[in-house]
């Protein structure tokens, strides 16, 4: 079982200051569960974050005792990409969870390497319902059964672990091969510029053959 240690946190202090310290500030609630602010380790938050994700459940060492939680949002500094606040949802021990859980795609679709087809996955995450305990961190969607255009896999296709039920509707589009469109020639675009500079030498051409036809008047005598 993953877990995290948290520290009370004061509400309105200067959240720069906990982060210069290796910390990151938190805050737990649930259904049932006060909100309640907290710190917790910046590298062990990482640590947990990366194994864990938003679906597997982290046990919360607090003061007045262990809390079991999802971590439901983290906010990612725009800059360095690194969590700087995360929210950890409090569930109701007994009780099953609704949940998104992200959809992982393996395999070869021969649609896609023998016939050229185009995988488009429409779906990257499906709503599911569980216990805690029997909560998937991700779903496993097995493309090499689309052998050809425009076949799909659909959301009741999906294979799932033991104790989980799915939410989303079994008919939904989860990834289909469709066949790639067809190019148009690109329109070679005239060149404006070569038609006149071929206008301008033709006329300067007519002149010339207009001038030799005609006669010179000669020198008046003085």
């Amino acid at each position: 079982m993953l877990s995290l240690k948290v520290t009370p946190r004061e509400i309105g202090g200067k959240l720069y200051k906990i982060r210069d310290e290796g910390q990151m500030p938190a805050v737990f609630y649930g259904k049932k569960e006060t909100s309640t602010s907290v710190s917790v380790s910046m590298a062990e938050f990482e640590k947990v974050w990366k194994k864990a994700g938003e679906s597997s459940v982290v046990t919360l060492q607090t003061e007045k005792g262990d809390v079991e939680a999802l971590i439901h949002e983290v906010d990612l500094d725009p800059v360095t990409e690194k969590p700087r606040h995360a929210d950890f949802y409090v569930f109701e021990k007994g009780h099953k969870i609704k949940l998104d859980i992200p959809l992982e795609f393996i395999g070869v679709s021969p649609a896609v390497k023998d016939l050229g087809g185009i995988l488009i996955k429409v779906l990257h995450e499906v709503k599911i319902e569980a216990m805690p305990k029997d909560l998937p961190q991700k779903l496993e969607v097995d493309i090499s059964n689309l052998s050809t255009i425009d076949a799909q896999i659909l959301a009741g296709d999906i294979k799932l672990p033991s104790g989980v039920v799915l939410i989303e509707s079994p008919t939904e589009v989860v990834a289909l091969v469709s066949i790639p469109k067809e190019e148009k020639e690109d329109e070679v675009p005239v060149d404006l510029t070569t038609i006149e500079v071929e206008k301008k030498g033709k006329k300067e051409e007519e002149g010339a053959e207009g001038a030799e036809g005609v006669e010179k008047a000669p020198a008046k005598s003085e």
